[in-house]
């Protein structure tokens, strides 16, 4: 059950990493993508529940405001990763969301009560130093300032969420969570996309339908499905291979090539990635 749980976060890690390239392909404000992204994957999920005979039924009203609450950070979270991509580059982007394992790490213990996990401290440190190799330059100058800034609030945001979605898929699944929180999002950003004021193009429609469908819908709700067997902290850890997924991503298709130092730390983080997982195989002999 653990290890189809794992590979359900990995595989979900893996269509995180290409969803940062539409921030890239998509010629539009961040917010008007995230909006794009969360009403397309809500419309796939809900059309899903209905079809699946699934329950779009909650247990209670507290359950329903938690629902709304994770919405609301999850609106926050992919704006913020879109925003810090096109300030600064796919790289950037990526390798700061990637610190959000540090903050799983020690926002758990307030939710679970049990203190952080020496092996887990050391890992989140070492992935810390990984993204810290990996970003290019600090100048503000250059926007890589803003970009870095913007995409820790998405990492603490998205650290959160794991928190929340931990106790939420238990109750409720992985798809029905994600309906919930995806609508919701749809809905808080809605005013401030019409503000945008920009209009898509067939195009970008197009790649909207895909980034909500394929790298959303699915993929947050293979996420949020493997958060039943896998540790908030584990999944933390695994989901900093979306750094590394992504750059990747952008050589192939964007001709985004990494520097040095990007190769560098991006083989910290992997190697603090294997490491996690092999010890938690171990825990299970």
């Amino acid at each position: 059950m653990k290890k189809r749980a794992l590979l359900s976060v990995n595989a979900a890690v893996l269509l995180f990493g290409l969803a940062g390239l539409f921030a890239r392909w998509i010629h539009l404000p961040a917010i008007e993508i995230t909006f794009g992204r969360v009403l397309f994957s809500s419309v796939a999920l809900g059309v899903f529940i209905r079809f699946s005979g699934r329950s779009f039924r909650l247990q209670s009203r507290r359950d329903a405001g938690l629902l709304i609450a994770a919405g609301a950070v999850l609106a926050l979270h992919w704006w913020a990763f879109l925003q810090a991509i096109q300030l600064s580059s796919v790289a950037v982007g990526t390798l700061t969301f990637s610190s959000f394992p540090l903050f799983v790490t020690f926002l758990e213990p307030l939710v679970s009560g049990r203190p952080p996990s020496r092996r887990n401290v050391i890992l989140s440190a070492i992935i810390l130093i990984g993204v810290l190799i990996t970003v290019p330059e600090f100048s503000i100058r250059s926007g890589t300032a803003a970009g870095i800034a913007t995409g820790m609030v998405s990492s603490l945001a998205y650290a959160v969420l794991t928190l929340m979605n931990k106790g939420l898929s238990e109750r409720y699944g992985g798809v029905t969570t994600a309906f919930y929180e995806q609508a919701t999002a749809a809905v808080l950003l809605l005013p401030f996309a019409a503000a945008a004021g920009i209009r898509p193009t067939l195009q970008d429609v197009g790649l909207l339908l895909v980034l909500g469908v394929v790298a959303t819908a699915f993929a947050h709700t293979l996420f949020i499905s493997g958060l039943k067997a896998v540790p908030a902290q584990l999944a933390g850890i695994c989901s900093s291979m979306e750094t590394v997924y992504g750059i990747l991503f952008a050589l192939l298709l964007l001709g985004e090539r990494p520097a040095p130092r990007e190769i560098a730390g991006a083989a910290v983080i992997v190697g603090a990635v294997v490491a996690a997982q092999a010890f938690s195989s171990l825990s299970r002999t």
